[in-house]
């Protein structure tokens, strides 16, 4: 048995929609101590990380948590009858990353809405634990079902001994040594690296007010978290056969860049950050005076934009850094993402979203997104393709009974 066993589901995801409800009041006492000690523990300005805070908890909804279990386990109800067939695993360990903001949080969630208990280890602002205090004002079974510490990698062992599933945010490494560590007794729910990248069609082209807002979208994906994130843009490919000339649409690019630094200032950079970003300009430069391509950015190196790097090369990886690809078409997208063996997260677009299902597949992005709104995931999406609650519970089969 659980803390939340004889807890009904609606009554979990209400009480969590309550107390997120408070979060999205930028003026509730713990988020403004607790919007501080992140932007000091990650370097991002307040305003980048007051756009998080807004992002996550706006989405922490009653109503999207159960029309996400609807969607993926039936009616929610369907958790709470007696001899149900849909379990909780029992104890869920989370272990959040470095950058992402709050990323714990959703899961946590619904974890607790599939009735486990969950350990979380926190990052140093600890925001899950100040969350996780408004969760049980509201419901007091939550106190007993949470967990939430900071703790030295050292003491994983520990701290995950017994869980039945153990999720993962960080690198491809972390992933692989909890992995070779709890595979044989927990079930591994790893995120690892990913990144996203846009496309800008030549219909937006054609349209200046189009463009300039598709332009502004593109730069403030681009300059949220520095590029840290998994939804960050990293490299906007556009048609060739637009009526904007290559060179004119990076201008337009960098200006919506050097506008995007107004509304989120730059966050701290490391001396090998811009020592590496100063390099790669004057490569783009050195490129551009033999013909091809060319370097934006100002003199504090905020951003840079590089257009039409060479193609056996993958995008950058720097703070808001963007590389510009020239495409025929969105077949020269699946060449570039396989040749450079990309994990996509989103794929931003421009026009109808449907319309780019078959190329979003074939790249194996894990969602569509308009440009400008790729930082802000709805909560139904499935985070790196995988399913929002069906990862936190067991099924139990009885033969012998008709469906």
């Amino acid at each position: 048995m659980t803390a939340l066993s004889s807890v009904p589901t609606h009554t979990i995801a209400t009480a969590i929609g309550d107390a997120a409800m408070r979060w999205c009041d930028a003026d509730f006492p713990p988020r403004i101590r607790i919007t501080h000690d992140i932007a000091d523990r990650t370097g991002y300005s307040v305003p980048a990380v007051e756009f998080a805070l807004d992002a996550l908890f706006g989405e922490l909804r009653a109503d999207a948590f159960l029309a996400t279990i609807a969607r993926e386990l039936g009616d929610p109800a369907g958790l709470d009858s007696p001899g149900t067939r849909i379990l909780p695993l029992g104890r869920v360990a989370i272990l959040s990353s470095r950058t992402t903001i709050g990323v714990a949080i959703p899961a946590m969630c619904f974890a607790l809405c599939a009735k486990n208990d969950v350990a979380v280890k926190d990052r140093e602002d600890r925001l899950v634990a100040a969350f996780a205090e408004s969760l049980a004002q509201e419901l007091d079974a939550f106190e007993p079902a949470l967990e939430i510490a900071t703790w030295d990698s050292r003491l994983d062992g520990d701290r995950l001994h017994g869980a039945a599933a153990i999720v993962v945010y960080g690198s491809d490494e972390t992933i692989a040594r909890v992995t070779a560590d709890y595979a044989q007794s927990a079930r591994i729910i790893g995120f690892g690296s990913r990144t996203s990248i846009a496309y800008l069609d030549a219909a937006t082209q054609s349209s200046p007010v189009e463009l300039r807002r598709a332009l502004a979208g593109a730069a403030r994906d681009a300059s949220l978290y520095e590029g840290e994130g998994c939804m960050s843009l990293h490299a906007l490919f556009f048609a060739r056969s637009g009526t904007c000339p290559p060179q004119k649409l990076a201008e337009h690019f960098a200006t919506a860049m050097e506008e995007a630094a107004t509304e989120f200032p730059v966050a701290e950079r490391s001396a090998a950050q811009r020592a590496e970003m100063l390099q790669q300009s004057k490569l783009a430069a050195f490129r551009a005076a033999a013909g091809r391509g060319a370097a934006f950015c100002d003199e504090r190196l905020v951003f840079l934009v590089v257009l039409d790097p060479p193609r056996q090369e993958p995008p950058l990886f720097l703070p808001r850094t963007v590389v510009l690809l020239p495409v025929d078409s969105p077949e020269e997208i699946v060449s570039y993402v396989g040749r450079h063996a990309l994990p996509i997260e989103c794929f931003g677009v421009t026009g109808t979203p449907r319309s780019y299902t078959e190329i979003a597949g074939r790249i194996g992005a894990a969602r569509i997104a308009p440009l400008g709104e790729m930082q802000r995931p709805p909560l139904r999406s499935h985070h790196g393709g995988r399913p929002r609650i069906a990862e936190y519970v067991r099924f139990l089969d009885i033969d012998g009974e008709r469906d």
